[in-house]
């Protein structure tokens, strides 16, 4: 019968490739998404302009510039009480999360932090991109959705913790 998968999954009845593809899908997402937070935070971590009140290149002074074509000027004006403790945050926080994704530890909760440091940068700083699909937070918002359902079951901390539980019961 065409299309007919019957059973599970036993030992005795080979997975075809197919599924076997469909199990790996998100792989390439999580490890794009976290080799590029890692990227990112090691980049504004070593940038000493980006991580200044003021001047050419700074958190701050990017900051003032979206304030007032923000979604939230509120979300501005928070980081603009500490633009170098913000700068900092957003840096450590992507790299975090791009490492917590990449060991797949706690990956829900690593793509819970990439997906809303997308959305906080989508509705500050990318928020006046005309038409709305050139702001590549909102991309990033959408890649981190998968894996906040999904997690990271294959290749990751939280899939061998997760055998070993299942070991021991």
């Amino acid at each position: 019968m065409h299309g007919y998968r019957g059973g599970s999954y036993g030992l005795d009845e080979p997975r075809s490739l197919r599924d076997r593809a469909g199990e790996y899908a998100l792989l390439p997402l999580r490890i794009f998404l976290g080799v590029t937070f890692v990227y990112a935070g090691l980049d504004k971590l070593t940038d000493s302009a980006f991580l200044s009140a003021s001047g050419p290149g700074s958190i701050g002074e990017m900051m003032q510039a979206v304030r007032d074509s923000a979604a939230i000027p509120g979300l501005v004006d928070l980081a603009l009480k500490s633009p170098e403790g913000f700068g900092y945050a957003i840096a450590i926080g992507e790299l975090l999360v791009g490492l917590g994704t990449l060991a797949g530890l706690w990956a829900r909760l690593a793509a819970l932090g990439g997906a809303l440091i997308s959305l906080s940068l989508w509705l500050t700083v990318s928020w006046q991109s005309t038409p709305y699909y050139y702001g590549n937070d909102l991309v990033y918002l959408m890649a981190w959705l998968p894996l906040l359902l999904a997690g990271a079951s294959y290749w990751s901390v939280d899939a061998l913790r997760g055998r070993r539980r299942h070991v021991r019961i």
